[in-house]
């Protein structure tokens, strides 16, 4: 059943209906939408607008949510009842294709001079995720739609599971106040929020990695490891349990490392030049000669309950640092990338330009 909005005012004791005024809101709603997205019922961040796809159409808006999923955004304006919903599909399965580059260049186009990552970190404060465009959800947005429309959307949508809605918009002028109400064909609650072939793309849909450049987070608590240190004899470490220290012993030696200090930023880059050790086993090369970790002269402290366990020792890695400054000196820049995990695979090419350059070494 198609989907009725009304409003009312309430004056002395009284209802009186408002009707709803239908002329330029077609027209205008696709500039609505893209000024505040949100308007569409949750937070999202639009990437691009009159997108044009390799078989000759335009996609309307195309937003990237905080999970990092496409949104196809497609306006009914005058299209007939099939035209509607089989473009929003066939806009779909090309944005489908997108990868990780195709999403950059996009959004280049809509907003030149802005990298995506800092847009999203804006949007969402959150660092954009590794793998974008892993699933896509269809939304035709209209003042009103016919029963074919309708009963194809509910069939896909119910039936099938495949993420497409139909979002209502009414127009309604009061006194001067012109006001915009919503509704949506298939609740939102109830829509299942479907993945298309999410894992098959998984590899085309994040950045390419280097094969040399890891990202790890030096955790500085205060009562244990203290950067400071790390800077000073050259190293990275982690633990405490195994999921702080497990991806540290993932370095190869003479990969690319760049030490992050969480809500600091970025305060090294460096090579690894060993394999990971226990920090009451670690040696390392200080002036020429390999001293042991645990007899230097350190500001923190790296035991921990039960660390005479492996799973809850901290483990250290020894870095050659190209370039290590303190914590005042930190890189940070809205976008940086940035993971809950001790160490992983570094694809983020906006970050590593970023910090090399205000580093002043070579990317």
């Amino acid at each position: 059943m198609a989907v009725e909005m009304g409003l009312w005012r309430a004056e002395g004791g009284q209802l009186s209906r408002i009707v709803p005024v239908s002329i330029g809101l077609e027209s205008q709603l696709e500039g609505y939408i893209e000024s505040d997205p949100s308007v569409l019922g949750e937070p999202l961040l639009v990437i691009g607008r009159q997108v044009p796809t390799a078989h000759g159409g335009f996609v309307d808006l195309l937003a990237l949510d905080e999970t990092g999923s496409l949104h196809v955004i497609e306006l009914k304006r005058d299209k007939t009842p099939r035209d509607v919903a089989a473009q929003t599909l066939d806009y779909g399965s090309w944005a489908a294709t997108l990868g990780r580059s195709d999403i950059d260049n996009i959004f280049a186009t809509y907003r030149p001079g802005l990298a995506l990552e800092e847009a999203f970190a804006d949007r969402f404060g959150d660092t954009l995720p590794e793998e974008v465009n892993t699933a896509q959800e269809f939304t035709i947005v209209a003042a009103s739609v016919d029963n074919a429309t309708e009963r194809i959307v509910r069939f896909l949508n119910e039936d099938f599971d495949v993420p497409i809605n139909v979002v209502f918009f009414r127009h309604f002028q009061d006194n001067g106040s012109s006001y915009i109400a919503r509704s949506w064909l298939v609740d939102q609650s109830e829509q299942a929020k479907s993945s298309i072939s999410a894992i098959s793309r998984k590899n085309k849909t994040r950045e390419p990695w280097n094969g040399s450049d890891w990202y790890v987070s030096f955790g500085e608590e205060p009562t244990g490891r203290q950067w400071v240190d790390g800077m000073k004899y050259g190293f990275v470490s982690g633990g405490g349990g195994k999921r702080y220290s497990q991806t540290l012993k993932n370095l190869p030696i003479g990969a690319r490392v760049f030490a992050y200090i969480p809500k600091i930023g970025y305060v090294g880059v460096g090579t690894v030049a060993g394999e990971a050790q226990r920090y009451d086993q670690s040696t390392l090369l200080v002036n020429g000669a390999e001293r042991q970790l645990r007899e230097l002269d350190l500001s923190g402290n790296y035991r921990h309950e039960g660390d005479e366990s492996d799973d809850n020792a901290e483990w250290v890695v020894p870095v050659e640092w190209i370039r290590a400054v303190p914590q005042a000196q930190a890189v940070r820049k809205t976008g940086l990338f940035a993971n809950q995990n001790t160490a992983t695979r570094l694809r983020n090419q906006f970050t590593i330009e970023h910090v090399t350059a205000a580093f002043g070494l070579d990317s």
